[in-house]
């Protein structure tokens, strides 16, 4: 009997306060028999001590599961007498704190289980997920288990990361804020709107720096509560724009640096159009028109007026054809060398040729392979995306092969060299360091030296947040951990999917 008890006292260490009497098999569950122990206890209103005991009940409480089945403990607890005479409670009943507490049909520690569990999947997958663990909630009563926990106490940091992200995208929009040093989540708002954010800055006092992207809102609101703190402007979203900026540029003159490394194609309906309407808009500017006057009379948007504008020449945006693989590509070297051979081999001796290889394609789909030049060239079709991509990657870490080929494209424009030359020293201004600033002056003045309008509009941005800009490339602090916060949250709303309020959803934010 000595090891039953101690077999007992193991496996249910949790019920140790109280007396076991017996544990019972009863098939879809284990009952476990206990009583309260003979101590005196306190009254809950005067704090007396008393041992008197007025009467007994019997509670039915759920606690951790054994061996894949329930265990409920059915405990005889007893109703005590207050010795105090005038004491608002003369009989009560005794709580077992942290085991049997007021109003509850669950351990303690098994409350706290489920809370974990509900913590992360929330109501339909927690309760799902309980069913499994022998503990089955509801979907409500999983959601009271997630409201009940407690978010953490907030306060106010050294430095706060202020980010947004999508309720509903392109139409509602709440503001994630955190401790920008250690990630803790402080608070989120309905919204990201300059009231909202300056209204709670104004409530939390004592920040000394605030990272954010370049939202024009969220800088007001900083400007409007804390003129004192030092906005932080994310240096990721500086080089994000950046390269959106780089590709514009690199389309842009994709005339010019595509003929040297690309088949060269005429121009289709889109390069006629533009050219068209480059000229259409030059001559109504030649007569003196505005550019405001210019998109009414052409019923066309103003910044597209803008673009051409800017444009000396109509360069059409050449786009250049890009390639899927086909049935042809494993024959492409015995096309190369027959071609080679004899340029004006038929195509049906080739068919025929790449047949007995054992080509099981059509012949119109070797001939479009032929007249696109794809046999003949030596590398695949240079695209924009490819050569912005080489622009944007750090050269140690470009193949030699590609190395070769950013240098041929550079040098057949001379544009791109400079582009290439200007999106290097950006990239090194992105670590943070003292007289970065300064850099950053001549790199902008440098820019407007050029004739890169998209990159120049990108200088334009810099100086309207230039404090903020400054700060950010030469403080390290950053709003990386914030981003990282938006991650965890577009999970959280995967898994809502949409159907809770923004209340849940503040709360899960909060307890990550």
């Amino acid at each position: 009997m000595r090891d039953v008890d101690e077999l007992v006292g193991v496996v249910f260490s949790g019920l140790s306060a109280l007396v076991v009497a017996g544990v019972t098999d009863e098939g879809e569950f284990i009952r476990v028999s206990a009583r309260t122990r003979d101590d005196p206890v306190a009254c809950p209103m005067c704090g007396q001590l008393t041992g008197r005991v007025h009467g007994f009940h019997r509670r039915v409480i759920a606690d951790v599961p054994v061996d894949g089945r329930r265990v409920v403990a059915s405990v005889r607890v007893r109703r005590m007498v207050c010795p105090v005479l005038g004491c608002p409670r003369q009989t009560f009943r005794e709580q077992v704190p942290g085991l049997i507490e007021r109003y509850q049909r669950r351990t303690r520690r098994l409350a706290d289980q489920l809370g974990m569990i509900v913590k992360e999947l929330a109501g339909r997958a927690g309760a799902r997920l309980s069913r499994v663990l022998a503990c089955a909630i509801s979907l409500s009563t999983a959601l009271r288990l997630l409201m009940r926990r407690a978010v953490p106490p907030l306060r106010v940091p050294r430095v706060l990361g202020i980010d947004d992200f999508a309720l509903k995208r392109r139409h509602r929009y709440a503001t994630v804020i955190i401790d920008a040093e250690t990630g803790e989540r402080i608070d989120v708002l309905p919204d990201r709107t300059t009231k909202t954010l300056a209204a709670w800055l104004r409530e939390h006092p004592g920040v000394e720096y605030v990272c954010r992207d370049g939202s024009g809102s969220y800088g007001e609101a900083i400007r409007q509560a804390l003129p004192e703190a030092v906005q932080v402007s994310d240096r990721w979203h500086l080089w994000s724009n950046l390269c959106g900026k780089v590709l514009a540029e690199v389309r842009s003159h994709s005339a010019c640096w595509a003929t040297a490394v690309n088949p060269v194609r005429p121009g289709g309906v889109r390069e006629q159009t533009t050219r068209e309407r480059w000229q259409q808009v030059h001559h109504l500017l030649d007569q003196g028109v505005g550019i405001l006057e210019c998109a009414r009379r052409l019923d066309v948007a103003l910044n597209t007026v803008k673009r051409y504008a800017r444009l000396k020449e109509p360069t059409g945006d050449r786009r250049a054809p890009r390639y899927k693989p086909t049935l042809v590509d494993p024959y492409r070297e015995h096309l190369r060398q027959r071609r080679a051979e004899n340029p004006a081999v038929p195509v049906t001796h080739l068919l025929r040729e790449i047949k007995e290889l054992g080509y099981a394609g059509s012949a119109n789909l070797l001939v479009r392979y032929l007249t696109q030049g794809r046999a003949e060239g030596d590398r695949p079709v240079t695209t924009p995306q490819r050569f912005a991509r080489l622009l944007l990657t750090r050269p140690e870490n470009l193949r030699d092969k590609d190395t070769a080929l950013l240098r041929e494209l550079t040098t057949a424009c001379p544009e791109m060299a400079g582009l290439a030359r200007l999106t290097g020293e950006f990239a090194q201004l992105l670590t943070p360091a003292q007289g970065n600033d300064v850099k950053l002056t001549a790199w902008i003045a440098s820019v407007r030296a050029v004739d890169l309008p998209h990159l120049r509009s990108f200088t334009n941005g810099l100086e309207l947040d230039r404090a903020a800009v400054d700060a950010g490339l030469t403080i390290r602090h950053h709003n990386g951990r914030t981003e990282g916060v938006n991650t965890r949250t577009k999970k959280i709303m995967r898994q809502m999917h949409g159907r809770a309020g923004f209340d849940l959803l503040r709360h899960r934010i909060l307890l990550q």
